[in-house]
Parts: structure tokens; C-alpha cells; sequence
């Protein structure tokens, strides 16, 4: 048999996730799952093989990066057990260290706001939530119509709950080193 080597870029992702990319014999069935490929540029099971051919610039400016909602359904439909969805958020891990413009410029922002309400609520508020996102982004008027009829409806609630163990909610922020502060989301 045949062995072939190795790029530096899929050595790296195994070392840093576990994951062997390797093993990806590009069935596909990652790609036919996501609920997001339409949006993407480059497909999950392409992903996999981008990261075979060590093709890193390519893949840390895509826009498949940032749109990932990390939902983990290619990971489930993985036939040969390969987190696809771990080595998407190490690639965008990945571009974050390397200061690399996110494809997506909200994208990054909006998972800033997400984290950062957790860390201050111990759960997700819409309101605090998208206000914090809105008022950052500049887009602050787009879908207020959407807004007001969800409040209409009971959809949202103004008033966030705050759950008991934020506390300890925060001692995980700080002990994982993400303060929800411009951080890329990581399950891992």
C-alpha cells in the first residue's frame, strides 16, 4: 500500500484537535447533512480535503469557517467517527491566532455577544443579546419590526433571567481563558 505523507497543516490540526483527517474518504455524508452548506463556500467533506492537500490559507479565509454553526450533525453522520465539526472550529481557532480578516465579518462579533452574555447571565438573553450585537454592529434598525412583533407575541422576554451558579459560570470563562471578549467558539 501506498502511504501518503502528510501536509503540515493536517498534522497540525491532529495534534491540535485529535482529529485524523486522514480518515476522510470523502463520502460526503457531512455535507449532505449540514443545514448551512448553502451558504458555504467550500462544503464540509471539501473542508477535509483542503486540509489533506495543506491548502491553510485557503481554508482559514473561507466563509465555511464562520458560518459553521458547530451543530455537530457532519460529526454524526461521520461514518469513520471524525469530529468535522472540531476541525472547522480549529481552523477558525486557527485564523483568529493568525489574525486572518474573518470571511464573515459579524460572524465573529455576534459569538463575542453570545459568549459574553452566558458569562454575564448564565444563559442567553434575545434581548441583551442581540441589543449588545446590534448596538456593535451598527445595524441597529434592520429587523426592528421582527423584534417588536416577537415582543408582541411573548417570543421574548425583556427582563434576562439570571440562573443561581453564575459564579461558577464565570470561574469557567476565566479557567478556559475565554472571557467572551473576541473570542472563536470551541467546544473542546
Amino acid at each position: 500500500m501506498i502511504e501518503i505523507e502528510r501536509t503540515d497543516l493536517e498534522k497540525g490540526i491532529e495534534e491540535r484537535c485529535g482529529e485524523k483527517v486522514r480518515l476522510c474518504f470523502q463520502c460526503g455524508k457531512c455535507s449532505t447533512g449540514c443545514l448551512f452548506s448553502p451558504a458555504m463556500d467550500i462544503l464540509p467533506h471539501q473542508i477535509m480535503k483542503l486540509v489533506q492537500l495543506g491548502q491553510e490559507e485557503r481554508l482559514l479565509s473561507s466563509r465555511t469557517i464562520w458560518i459553521c454553526a458547530s451543530c455537530v450533525t457532519c460529526t454524526a453522520r461521520c461514518p469513520n467517527d471524525i469530529d468535522v465539526a472540531r476541525v472547522i472550529d480549529t481552523l477558525r481557532e486557527m485564523a483568529l491566532e493568525r489574525g486572518v480578516k474573518p470571511a464573515e465579518r459579524n460572524i465573529p462579533l455576534f459569538h463575542s455577544c453570545f459568549l459574553g452574555n452566558i458569562q454575564a447571565t448564565g444563559r442567553i438573553s434575545e434581548p441583551v443579546l442581540m441589543g449588545a450585537y446590534k448596538t456593535l454592529s451598527g445595524d441597529l434598525f434592520s429587523d426592528i419590526g421582527l423584534a417588536v412583533e416577537m415582543l408582541r407575541k411573548g417570543k421574548i422576554r425583556l427582563v434576562p433571567s439570571l440562573v443561581r451558579g453564575r459564579r461558577e459560570i464565570r470561574r469557567i470563562f476565566r479557567e478556559s481563558g475565554r472571557k467572551g471578549k473576541g473570542q472563536g467558539v470551541s467546544r473542546g
